[in-house]
């Protein structure tokens, strides 16, 4: 069999590998002789005469996004589940489809699987559209004869994940759109108003109160040369992070940083454990084998740290341990979320309760979430008339020692 590697040398550095052996473990261990460090292994589909190409994108084009995804699996199940064949399905889909790459990509599965392509296969050739979790579902759906229940199960998760994903989006955004907001106020009164206020008082020769004189001098500042010059380094800094962000050794204290968060790294936590237990779920549920399913829900965790917790994990199943005892070695995932895995496996009915997982997590951070949105709201109307009073006060308190002078 083919497999496509993701590995890391010895310097850190990231490549991808292509290489042949009769089985996973084999391969991880030819890896290993060749001191690379396996991140993701994926099964590529035997050749036939020639490897199909790959669906071609335009550099800037939009690719559809989970939202997108989910509308098109769950119109394509209705019409497979009613009886349409799936060609006249996909061709119907594809023909309420606006955004220009999804319906070209979807125009050619129709045209592949016409000429005697699997679907998943078909879907395969368009990496930029599917997602390996999907095409894994669909294979797994043709092989078992149950289409329309396969592409259900494929636009709840992705429906799902998109939402846990939205609401987390949302409560981290508002709070700094707020704090934008305020600084920008803040900036455009300190700039703007408060020197026209400055030369009033300076023509009535008011002594100004060390608050005021502080924001004068303050407004002076930002609108000389230096505050330009400090703008221009904070820019470089937050470019140098970003870009310092995709470096492996970076990218990792990064994700850690994300984790050991007070609040928001519990909730990055809850939120990927949903995403990997309800995609893991269905795949296993589909007939997905345990290794190729742990392997493509490693697709919906965005955070390194827990990435390599489940290729770990994964690593340890391969030699014949538990998925729950394994990630639990890592103290990544919620306590909770391994005990409840460690049940579903002595019961054999691990699929299920990595469902009830998702469930109870999904749950948990839409109502943190709920409850997050109620608390910042009224913090951030206090953050704002705070900073607005803050400048007011500085602009009428020498008013004061004017009205005296004029007594």
């Amino acid at each position: 069999m083919r497999y496509r590697a993701t590995c890391q040398d010895k310097g850190g550095a990231t490549k991808a590998v292509e290489l042949e052996a009769a089985s996973l473990l084999k391969a991880r261990r030819m890896l290993q002789r060749r001191q690379l460090t396996p991140l993701t292994i994926q099964v590529l589909p035997e050749r036939e005469h020639s490897p199909s190409p790959i669906g071609w994108t335009f550099p800037l084009e939009r690719s559809p996004g989970r939202q997108d995804r989910a509308l098109w699996a769950g119109k394509l199940s209705a019409l497979v589940s009613a009886g349409v064949p799936i060609v006249r399905a996909m061709d119907l889909v594809a023909g309420q489809q606006r955004l220009p790459l999804f319906k070209r990509a979807l125009e050619a599965v129709c045209r592949d699987v016409q000429r005697g392509k699997s679907l998943g296969e078909a879907m395969g050739r368009w990496p930029h559209v599917f997602d390996p979790m999907t095409v894994a579902m669909v294979m797994a759906g043709e092989a078992a004869g149950v289409m329309g229940e396969v592409l259900d199960h494929v636009a709840k998760v992705l429906e799902s994940n998109a939402k846990l994903e939205s609401q987390l989006r949302q409560a981290m955004t508002y709070p700094l759109v707020i704090l934008v907001m305020a600084v920008g106020a803040f900036l455009g009164m300190t700039m703007f108003l408060i020197p026209t206020f400055a030369g009033v008082f300076a023509e009535l020769g008011a002594e100004l109160p060390w608050f005021t004189q502080f924001m004068v001098n303050l407004s002076n500042w930002l609108r000389s040369p230096g505050a330009v010059a400090a703008l221009a380094v904070m820019l470089l800094v937050v470019v140098s992070l970003l870009v310092a962000r995709k470096t492996s050794r970076f990218g990792r204290q990064w994700d850690e940083w994300a984790l050991a968060l007070v609040f928001f790294g519990m909730l990055l936590r809850k939120t990927a454990t949903a995403q990997f237990c309800r995609t893991l779920a269905y795949l296993i549920q589909s007939g997905v084998p345990i290794l190729s399913a742990i392997d493509i829900s490693r697709a919906v965790l965005r955070n390194g740290v827990m990435d390599r917790a489940v290729a770990q994990a994964q690593q340890m199943v391969e030699e014949g341990g538990l998925l729950s005892t394994s990630l639990q070695r890592q103290n990544v995932f919620p306590h909770l979320a391994t005990t409840m895995m460690a049940i579903g496996e002595e019961t054999g009915q691990l699929h299920t309760m990595l469902a009830k997982i998702a469930d109870f997590y999904d749950g948990d951070v839409t109502a943190t979430l709920k409850n997050l949105t109620a608390l910042v709201e009224p913090a951030m109307i206090l953050v704002v008339g705070g900073i607005v009073g803050f400048i007011l006060m500085a602009m009428y308190l020498p008013m004061v020692s004017v009205f005296e002078q004029i007594q």
